[in-house]
């Protein structure tokens, strides 16, 4: 839809230039030096390009209709093809940053599936604190192996375990004081699914690498693990998600990008979905029947 819109513009712009340059041709062609075999060529080309600046509107127009009624239908089938899908489903969520109004939509995905269990949230703190961090492994024997920044990436990848799989959590456990901002839920339960939110801009230098492993360790658990976002944002985090190998779902603050969200934490085929130029597979990923009763 951006990419089409974008491209009317460009015509729009090229088809001005025109204008602009016959009106020229015709007061230059008053003083004699354009012929009028010359304004005829000028006249076709506009006539050419109005024809597809004509065609690119009406497939504008025909996209956004096909648009308002996906939406619609997904407005009106929500609810049923939302319930129970995630039944019995514990989810973890990791924010990036501080908590913001993206995970309130995340919880309501969960309620209104009628099942999914928010089951832990865990909003770390970035940039990392470094110094404070370093200090906390070193003062533990066991954690010696992942202090300096060239280990960086297998600390994110180890605490990425620790958050999907549950259980023991020794790392969370040691370093909560200096990474994590905001939590709730406990660590004992396994996570059948994980989310991740970034609400901080995007990191560079150490905690980039950091981050890099923690999407590593979530993805490695085999459980289903997705990025998302709302449909308006400074700086998209989809691509970064997408090059972790992370399914995304943009536009989770709509019913449409909710459903995709609880069909990819019920198993659906990864991927990335949504209503931006950034879902590469479609809107929603493959809706299966639920298993009857």
């Amino acid at each position: 839809m951006f990419d089409l819109r974008y491209h009317v513009a460009s015509l729009v712009a090229v088809f001005l230039m025109l204008v602009v340059g016959i009106l020229v041709g015709v007061g230059i062609s008053g003083r004699g030096f354009v012929d009028d075999a010359e304004r005829d060529r000028f006249n076709d080309r506009i006539g050419r390009l109005q024809e597809q600046v004509d065609a690119a509107d009406a497939a504008a127009d025909d996209l956004k209709r096909r648009q308002r009624a996906a939406e619609a239908f997904v407005e009106s089938a929500y609810p049923v093809l939302a319930d129970k899908r995630l039944e019995g489903r514990r989810i973890a969520v990791l924010v990036i940053g501080s908590v913001g109004q993206s995970l309130d939509y995340v919880e309501r995905a969960l309620r209104e599936s009628d099942g999914g269990v928010p089951v832990r949230m865990r909003a770390i703190n970035v940039p990392l604190r470094l110094e404070a961090m370093e200090s906390t492994l070193l003062a533990a024997d066991k954690f010696g192996g992942y202090v300096g920044e060239p280990n960086l990436g297998n600390l994110g990848r180890d605490l990425g375990r620790e958050l999907a799989a549950g259980g023991a959590t020794p790392l969370w456990d040691a370093l909560s004081s200096e990474l994590v901002e905001e939590r709730s839920g406990d660590s004992r339960e396994p996570a059948d699914a994980v989310v991740v939110i970034r609400e901080a801009d995007p990191q560079q230098g150490p905690t980039s690498r950091f981050l890099a492993g923690v999407y590593s360790g979530v993805r490695s658990t085999g459980v289903p693990a997705v990025g998302v976002e709302p449909a308006r944002v400074e700086q998209s985090a989809i691509p970064v998600f997408r090059r972790h190998s992370l399914s995304t779902v943009d536009g989770v603050d709509s019913e449409l990008g909710r459903l995709a969200l609880v069909l990819l934490l019920a198993g659906a085929e990864p991927g990335d979905y949504g209503v931006r130029d950034t879902a590469e597979d479609g809107i929603l990923p493959p809706i299966e029947p639920l298993p009857s009763d």
